[in-house]
C-alpha cells in the first residue's frame, strides 16, 4: 500500500510500525484515548451536526461499540482460526440475558453492572465450550451449520419461555449502571450517552489489548497454523480441538461482554434483538473489515454499523432537501424526493457485499498476510535488488 510513497516516507513508515508493534498495549490505550476525544467533536462539524445533536450521535457511537466489540471477539473465530460461525448472535443473546436476570426486578437480583461485565462474559464462554466440545470436530460447511442451528435455537427458547423469560415481551427495566456503584455504594446514574460511550470504548480497549496479546502467543500461532491448514498443523503436534475450542469460548465471552452492555443501555432484551442477522451483519464486517486484523476489523466494523444506521437514514434528510422532481415510466411512477432508502437498506447492503468481494477480497483493512495471500504484492525494494543481482 505504501509502495508509491518516496523511499524516505516508507522508511519512516516501516520505523513507526515496527515502534508500535512493540508497544502494541500503549498504542491500543492512545488510539482509544484519541478516539475518544475526536469523534463526538466530529458531530458538531458544519453539515454534519445539522442531522441531529452531539448527544444524538455520541449515542449511535455507543452503539457502533457494540458491534466493535463483537466482531474483534468473531475475528478470532473466523480469522484466526479459520472457523465459520453463522450462531455467534446466540452467545450475544445469553451475554444479554444473563445481565437481564441478574441485574432486574424480574429476578429480584440487583448484581451491579460492573460484577455483571465478567459474569456474562463468563456465562457466554462456558455456553462457547458445551456448544464447541461435541461440534468441533467437524469442518467446514457440516460447522457452519451447527452454529447455525444453535444461533436459530437460543433465540426460540427464550421467545417460547414465558415463564423464564416473559417471551415475545422481553424483560424491561434493567438495571441502569453506575459509575461506582459496586456492592451497593451509590453512584452517578448513567442518564446520558455519554458515560455510555466511555464504557465501550473501555471494554473495546481491554478486549484489544488482550487478544493482541493472545494473537502473538504460541495459541495464537496455533490458530494461524489451523487456519492455513488443519492436517499440517495436526501432524506438528497441535491439539486441534483443545486449539479450536479455546477460539471459540474466547469469542463467545467477547460476544456476552457486548451482550451485557447492549442490554444495560437498552434496559431491556428481547428476542427479536438477537436474530440471525445479527450474526450475519457481525460476520460481514469481518470479513469487510479485514479477516485477521483486529484493528481492521474493528474499523470496518464501526464504518459499516454507521453508514447501514445513520449513513441511510442521514441520505434520506439530503435527498428531501434536494427537492428532487417526479417522474412517469409508463405504469409506473416515481418521486424521487419521496424515495426512502432505509426500505432498500439490505438491497444495497448486498450489492456493497457483491461489489467488496470482487473488487477488495481481502476487505478494507486486510493483515499483511491476508494481502499476501490474495494479491500478488511485490517489494519494490526487493526487487530492485533482486535485478542488481541477476536474478530477474
Amino acid at each position: 500500500m505504501t509502495q508509491w510513497l518516496p523511499r524516505p516516507v516508507r522508511e519512516a513508515a516501516s520505523r513507526f510500525r515496527d515502534r508500535t508493534d512493540r508497544h502494541q498495549s500503549l498504542t491500543i490505550i492512545a488510539v482509544i484515548a484519541v478516539v475518544a476525544v475526536i469523534l463526538p467533536q466530529v458531530a458538531l462539524l458544519p453539515g454534519i451536526s445539522a442531522f441531529g445533536t452531539q448527544n444524538d450521535f455520541v449515542g449511535g457511537f455507543a452503539d457502533a461499540g457494540v458491534y466493535v466489540l463483537m466482531a474483534i471477539g468473531l475475528n478470532v473465530v473466523v480469522g484466526l482460526a479459520g472457523l465459520l460461525d453463522l450462531g455467534y448472535a446466540a452467545f450475544f443473546a445469553i451475554g444479554a440475558y444473563t445481565y437481564a436476570f441478574g441485574a432486574s426486578d424480574f429476578s429480584g437480583i440487583h448484581v451491579p453492572f460492573w460484577i455483571m461485565l465478567p459474569i456474562g462474559a463468563s456465562v457466554a464462554f462456558v455456553f462457547g465450550v458445551l456448544l464447541g466440545a461435541p461440534t468441533l470436530r467437524l469442518r467446514g460447511d457440516y460447522l457452519a451449520i451447527v452454529t447455525l442451528g444453535f444461533g436459530e435455537i437460543v433465540p426460540v427458547v427464550f421467545l417460547n419461555s414465558d415463564t423464564y423469560t416473559h417471551g415475545t415481551n422481553g424483560i424491561t427495566a434493567l438495571a441502569q449502571p453506575s459509575l461506582y456503584g459496586l456492592f451497593g455504594i451509590a453512584g452517578f446514574g448513567f442518564t446520558n450517552p455519554w458515560p455510555y460511550w466511555g464504557t465501550i470504548l473501555m471494554l473495546i480497549a481491554i478486549a484489544l489489548v488482550l487478544l493482541y496479546r493472545v494473537q502473538d502467543s504460541r495459541i495464537g500461532r496455533a490458530w494461524v497454523a489451523l487456519r492455513e491448514d488443519e492436517l499440517a498443523a495436526a501432524s506438528m503436534g497441535i491439539n486441534t480441538v483443545t486449539t479450536k475450542l479455546l477460539a471459540f469460548a474466547i469469542g463467545a465471552s467477547t460476544a456476552g461482554l457486548a451482550g451485557v452492555f447492549f442490554a444495560s443501555k437498552l434496559s431491556l432484551v428481547n428476542p427479536d434483538l438477537f436474530g440471525f442477522t445479527v450474526s450475519f451483519t457481525a460476520l460481514s464486517m469481518v470479513v469487510l473489515g479485514g479477516m485477521g486484523n483486529m484493528w481492521g476489523v474493528a474499523i470496518g466494523a464501526f464504518i459499516i454499523y454507521e453508514l447501514q444506521t445513520q449513513g441511510l437514514k442521514q441520505l434520506n434528510n439530503f435527498i428531501e432537501t434536494l427537492g428532487l422532481p417526479s417522474f412517469t415510466l409508463g405504469p409506473l411512477h416515481v418521486d424521487l424526493s419521496q424515495l426512502n432508502f432505509l426500505n432498500y437498506q439490505y438491497l444495497l447492503y448486498g450489492l456493497a457485499l457483491v461489489g467488496m468481494m470482487l473488487l477488495r477480497p481481502e476487505g478494507l483493512f486486510p493483515s499483511r498476510r491476508r494481502r499476501r495471500e490474495l494479491h500478488d504484492v511485490v517489494d519494490p525494494e526487493a526487487a530492485a535488488l533482486a535485478e542488481e543481482a541477476g536474478e530477474t
